[in-house]
């Protein structure tokens, strides 16, 4: 079936803008994502509906088989999720959940302690968004129950907490992707004065939408600083914490030690297979072995099925050595956690499917024709920003946002004015976890509201005003960027202008 060609067009915009603005408007998201996805295989296939059900079942189908075999990516992401959930209820029914809440309650001194504990923990998970969202979530929760800390509050925590840091860090699955395409950049514009490792932690110095997003996560939580939705959010939790709380309430008494040897075979066992599948990546390419080069091409799915079933295993243990639940309860848990998984597999799978229509419909290709023509190069950094932004919020998708852009970037900046070829990079990197952050179609974002079973709409509206206040004074940073060239003048401009912008939000009412 031949695709109608949208890359030139501003109809290639409709799927992803209409699916968006009905989540927005109605707040009802596998409908408004379906609207979408429906509305852009009619669109495809020239209006002929028997073509767009063709085009439409091959996108579902492909979720699972593609190219000949399974698509072990997704299967490998949504197997994790129903493996997160089970050890979640494995832990709730152990009453290891309660225990770490009871003992955390004894040392945390109030919301504020539970609220940094709860950003602090990304410094041990920054290796993986998924995995962070989801493992901290399942940390934290029980502990931000306990202090009356809204689940939209823990939401944003997780979120501005997984990208943000996940995208400023070599070592990680972002910071080892994104380091491989830097390398691509440089050899292509013949450029030798940076090593790809060197350009990354340059261009992560100036990834002011990342490094202000973490700064604010933590303000947030030591300071009262809740804008727009939050404040809401916060005082309904406050009011009506005993219904939280009764959620994470069990009869057996459980111990911390049963929580913390899970957690930490979760963390340790992913790392592990992370290395071993990078090094065996390397290996077959007849390359040495180094931990970079294993980040740079690991397989993120089949490592975090690993760390899950070597939790699982380990918590299974831990309730068998205790003796405290009864075999039938445990294995009613099993249930129990797929099920509290199911409402994120669906809208998961729906993202990811109006994410491979917004991909047939060119709309990345289209936005990144906006920027042709006379520009000032001094304007660069601030309109790959918002470009890379708008292309991430329309698709949902950080990393295929870097794909598009960034090569766009280092070409027109080598082009109009080399000395700002790292700032332009950076700015893309910053506008992908941006939009991606935004995005109610981001799988981060999702993952963000299954981690700390929050609404999914809740979350974005509330986490919204923060993301927004961090974009606009990063916009304001990069102008500054271009036009004088001081990546530590910029950083200072950014970090005044928030704080402006968060003080006079604070203040309404």
């Amino acid at each position: 079936m031949n695709l109608v060609d949208y890359s030139n067009s501003i109809w290639s915009l409709v799927p992803a803008l209409l699916a968006l603005f009905l989540a927005i408007l109605t707040r009802k998201v596998i409908i408004s994502l379906s609207i979408g996805i429906i509305v852009g295989a009619i669109m495809l296939a020239g209006g002929n509906p028997v073509d767009a059900l063709t085009h439409l079942t091959n996108k579902v189908v492909s979720l699972v088989y593609a190219e000949g075999g399974v698509n072990y990516n997704n299967v490998n992401i949504v197997l994790f999720l129903v493996l997160l959930g089970i050890l979640t209820a494995l832990l709730s029914i152990s009453g290891s959940n309660q225990a770490f809440a009871n003992w955390a309650q004894e040392r945390i001194k109030g919301k504020r302690g539970a609220k940094l504990m709860a950003a602090s923990l990304v410094f041990v998970t920054f290796i993986d968004d998924y995995f962070h969202s989801l493992a901290v979530g399942a940390i934290a929760r029980p502990v931000t129950d306990k202090f009356q800390v809204s689940r939209a509050k823990l939401a944003y925590i997780l979120d501005s907490t997984a990208a943000p840091m996940c995208v400023l860090m070599p070592i990680s699955s972002w910071g080892a992707y994104i380091i491989t395409l830097i390398a691509g950049l440089l050899a292509t514009h013949g450029i030798t004065e940076y090593s790809p490792l060197g350009a990354f932690m340059a261009m992560s110095a100036m990834n002011f939408y990342a490094i202000f997003s973490l700064l604010l996560v933590f303000f947030v939580a030591y300071f009262v600083i809740d804008i727009g939705s939050m404040r809401r959010f916060e005082t309904h939790s406050q009011i009506n914490h005993d219904v939280e709380e009764n959620e994470e309430e069990n009869t057996v008494k459980g111990q911390v030690i049963n929580l913390v040897l899970p957690i930490l075979t979760l963390i340790i066992a992913t790392i592990a297979m992370m290395i071993h599948t990078g090094n065996q990546a390397l290996a077959a390419d007849g390359k040495a072995f180094s931990i970079l080069g294993a980040f740079e091409n690991t397989t993120v799915g089949i490592s975090l099925v690993t760390g899950g079933v070597s939790a699982l295993i380990v918590a299974t243990i831990c309730i068998l050595i205790s003796a405290k639940i009864r075999f039938a309860d445990y294995v009613k848990a099993y249930g129990i956690g797929a099920k509290s998984m199911l409402g994120a597999i669906i809208i998961l799978c729906f993202a990811w499917t109006i994410n491979g229509i917004v991909g047939d419909m060119q709309t990345g290709k289209y936005l990144s024709t906006l920027v042709a023509g006379n520009i000032n190069p001094a304007f660069l950094p601030a309109i790959l920003f918002i470009l890379g932004a708008s292309m991430a919020f329309s698709t949902g998708t950080s990393w295929g946002t870097f794909g598009i852009m960034l090569p766009i970037a280092a070409s027109m900046a080598a082009n109009a004015e080399p000395a700002l070829l790292l700032p332009c990079l950076s700015a893309v990197m910053a506008g992908a976890v941006c939009g991606d952050h935004c995005s109610p179609i981001s799988d981060t974002t999702i993952l963000s509201s299954t981690g700390a079973q929050c609404n999914h709409m809740d979350h974005v509206t509330s986490q919204l005003p923060y993301a927004i206040s961090v974009a606009t004074a990063s916009i304001v940073g990069y102008l500054v960027l271009g036009f004088t060239h001081s990546a530590l003048l910029a950083f200072a401009i950014t970090a005044i202008t928030l704080a402006g912008i968060i003080f006079i939000l604070k203040g309404k009412k």
